[in-house]
């Protein structure tokens, strides 16, 4: 039994350690809103498998975000069609995976409408997520900014874009892993995808 919680980020369609995490803290887990936005990391992209192996996908935001910005204050730009990217990618990365057309209709939605902060688009994401993968889950927010929360196991810097070396994970069937071979700690909807309703049993 874990007796402490854990802080999380929000991320955009977060990568698989990210639920491995919050299923080992959860119910006692509450969500970042108000640290300053950091750059390049999950809040804003995500990382799906491609024909040509790990895909980003990046959710752009408006220029000056990146400065001092609470991360819930932090608006998404919609100067060029990143919404319409993102969609024909993951409808050609996963048109032949075992689930793509059970749960398209859940996510063609997010790749119409045009919300206004990115920390909204990426709680309405992950509040499908959690409905998908049968995850329930009370989301409790910060109240202004704490460097450090001592009753509170703090992950907010603990996923690394950069590195998946040190994460541990059980292997399921990817669509193009012939051809790259296992990707880890791809996106959760890599495993959504692939697995539908057996991939909480990956967490």
């Amino acid at each position: 039994m874990i007796e402490n919680g854990a802080v999380l980020p929000m991320f955009y369609l977060p990568p698989v350690d990210y639920f491995t995490k919050l299923n080992a803290f959860k119910p006692d887990v509450v969500f970042e809103q108000d640290e300053h936005f950091p750059k390049q990391t999950y809040r804003n992209r995500a990382n799906i498998y491609s024909p040509d192996g790990m895909q980003t996908l990046t959710v752009p935001i408006i220029k000056g975000s990146k400065n001092h910005t609470k991360t819930k204050d932090v608006k998404i730009s919609y100067d060029f069609r990143w919404q319409r990217a993102h969609w024909m990618g993951l409808q050609t990365c996963y048109r032949r995976s075992a689930y793509f057309e059970y749960y398209e209709d859940d996510f063609a939605p997010f790749y119409e409408k045009k919300p206004v902060f990115l920390f909204d688009y990426n709680r309405e994401l992950f509040e499908l997520l959690l409905r998908l993968l049968k995850i329930k889950l009370e989301l409790n927010y910060t109240d202004g900014y704490e460097e450090n929360y001592p009753d509170l196991t703090d992950l907010r810097s603990a996923f690394n874009t950069k590195s998946v070396a040190d994460v541990q994970q059980k292997p399921y069937f990817q669509v193009f892993e012939e051809r790259k071979g296992f990707l880890k700690n791809l996106s959760i909807v890599d495993l959504l995808f692939n697995q539908g309703p057996q991939a909480v049993n990956y967490l």
